[in-house]
């Protein structure tokens, strides 16, 4: 038996009467009782976790939010869940500014500075009949390990998987891979230290292994 929520996705008129009932048309922001009676009992905050007041919290019932144990989104920031899932984990620090469009998954004990994006969408643009914005969107989804720092006005595009316990300086593009342990700069990011757990030193990246895979 066919249930509601596949009903809805089988049907292209329902589907448009649902978003439209959720979302005000030509909009991102979900509808204020929305926000205020459905997301509240749909989504998970942990025990301590904190949104500032100015944060633009752009989360719908069709994909999962949240946010883990004592962790923070400051001020100003965007957290959109059209699309993709957003998952942040426990004792994490969203900077003020931040934009993250899912789908994301950050771990525990990471820090984000100010005015860093993390989007797991795309823009298709290959049909030249259609303008960019009525051709949908493609997503692969971005992964933070636990223990990073990502430095302010950095971006890191969809699909890319960031190790645990590496640094991203300020201002890189990443657009590949950066694996556990490493220090990461430029745009495109490139992997300029890792750590060496033989030695117990952070080591600087030998010339083959400085463009980030």
């Amino acid at each position: 038996m066919m249930g509601l929520k596949d009903k809805i996705k089988n049907s292209e008129g329902i589907k448009k009467f649902v978003h439209w009932l959720l979302v005000p048309k030509n909009q991102a922001r979900p509808r204020l009782w929305v926000k205020w009676f459905v997301n509240p009992f749909y989504h998970k905050k942990g025990r301590g976790a904190t949104i500032r007041r100015r944060t633009r919290v752009d989360v719908l019932p069709w994909n999962s939010f949240e946010l883990g144990t004592n962790s923070t989104i400051e001020d100003f920031s965007t957290i959109n869940n059209g699309v993709g899932a957003v998952k942040i984990g426990n004792r994490t620090r969203i900077g003020l500014g931040n934009t993250i469009i899912g789908p994301v998954s950050i771990g525990d004990d990471v820090r984000l500075a100010q005015n860093v994006v993390l989007s797991g969408l795309n823009h298709n643009y290959e049909d030249i009949s259609q303008p960019i914005h009525a051709q949908g969107v493609s997503t692969a989804k971005i992964i933070v390990e636990k223990e990073t720092w990502i430095g302010a006005n950095s971006v890191v595009v969809a699909g890319v998987i960031i190790g645990k316990h590496c640094i991203i300086a300020g201002g890189s593009v990443v657009t590949k891979d950066i694996p556990d342990y490493s220090v990461a700069v430029g745009n495109p990011a490139r992997v300029v230290k890792t750590y060496n757990h033989d030695t117990g030193e952070w080591e600087r990246a030998i010339k083959k292994d400085l463009v980030a895979v």
